[in-house]
């Protein structure tokens, strides 16, 4: 039973917004009589308690709003079905590009994981402190095209722009019109050298025109802005899925 004595306390503390604190006063209280602990070490176990869960609460707050359709993790990559440089991949999560600002562009056919370390890289940019969202290609192209519709664009392209990391899933699965590839040109212009991108696609850099209905000027500039600062990640092989379909047929 709590003692009169500790409410004013955790009354302080609530007020204060420090609910760790306020809910762990007295089992700490207790263990710090028994193991004698100094009036600091007493403080600095609050403290910590407080700090972490704000920390975890952050995190939680950052993968939600990162707008991941799954949260994948690398620790679930399957290394053994596709051909990729593990070491190349297991670099990047140090996430020293997202502090250079540089990008990640992860190429190869379908089902063969660049979505799976897309949304890993995505999330352990959360896990280290920084702010992420994930989209695919069409969708932010259809995004903006409405927003611009609506006389809203700017405030779109800043929702798309204050992102950390911005994950651009699945270029080149649906051909981009004139008008969706300045859109989207205008994103990656305004996020050059101002914040990563990890962007997967199904086409090798050489057939990237046929994305943008063989606009080569729009598809030139994207390229160069994109290429300027990054690494290229090239998986082979054959379809996961398919693999799997075959195996269970």
């Amino acid at each position: 039973m709590k003692t009169n004595e500790t409410d004013p306390i955790e009354q302080s503390l609530q007020a204060l917004r420090l609910p760790w604190m306020r809910e762990n006063l007295e089992s700490l209280t207790t263990t710090a009589a028994k193991q004698k602990w100094t009036h600091s070490r007493f403080l600095s176990a609050l403290l910590e308690g407080e700090l972490s869960q704000r920390q975890d609460r952050a995190t939680a707050r950052r993968i939600a709003q990162a707008r991941f359709p799954v949260v994948k993790t690398l620790e679930g990559f399957d290394w053994t079905w596709p051909k990729v440089n593990e070491l190349e991949v297991r670099e990047l999560f140090q996430l020293r590009f997202v502090r250079d600002k540089a990008n990640v562009i992860l190429l190869g056919g379908c089902g063969l994981g660049k979505t799976h370390l897309a949304t890993a890289l995505g999330h352990q940019a959360c896990l280290s402190g920084h702010r992420v969202l994930f989209t695919s290609a069409a969708e932010l192209v259809n995004q903006l095209l409405a927003a611009q519709s609506e006389h809203r664009l700017k405030q779109e392209l800043k929702k798309v722009l204050r992102p950390e990391v911005l994950v651009l899933d699945e270029l080149g699965y649906i051909p981009i019109d004139k008008h969706g590839a300045d859109l989207l040109f205008q994103v990656i212009s305004q996020r050059y050298e101002r914040g990563s991108i990890i962007l997967t696609s199904n086409k090798a850099y050489k057939d990237w025109p046929e994305i943008f209905n063989g606009d080569r000027t729009v598809t030139s500039a994207i390229l160069d802005r994109l290429l300027h600062h990054v690494t290229t990640i090239t998986i082979a092989g054959s379809s996961y899925r398919m693999g799997a379909k075959n195996q269970t047929a």
